[in-house]
C-alpha cells in the first residue's frame, strides 16, 4: 500500500451552541456544531407543533364547500 494517502485521525473535540461538549474521532481536532442530540427537539422529546399562520382553517377553509358538496350528495343517494 502506498504511505501517506489517508489522512491522520484524531480524538475530535465536538462543541455545540448549547454548550455540550464531547469525543468522537475525526480527522479535524476540533469541529463547532450547531445543534447536537442534547438540543435537538426530535432527540429531546420537547418538538412542538405549532399551526403556523394557520394553515389548517385556511385549508379548512378552502375546502369547506367541497366538503358541503360531498355530503349533500351522499344524502342524496
Amino acid at each position: 500500500m502506498k504511505k501517506d494517502t489517508h489522512p491522520e485521525y484524531h480524538k475530535a473535540k465536538v462543541h455545540c451552541a448549547c454548550g455540550n461538549e464531547f469525543e468522537t474521532g475525526s480527522t479535524l481536532e476540533e469541529i463547532k456544531v450547531e445543534i447536537c442530540s442534547q438540543c435537538h427537539p426530535f432527540f429531546t422529546g420537547k418538538q412542538k407543533l405549532m399551526d403556523t399562520a394557520g394553515r389548517v382553517e385556511r385549508f379548512k377553509n378552502k375546502y369547506a364547500k367541497y366538503n358541503e358538496d360531498k355530503e349533500g350528495q351522499a344524502k342524496k343517494g
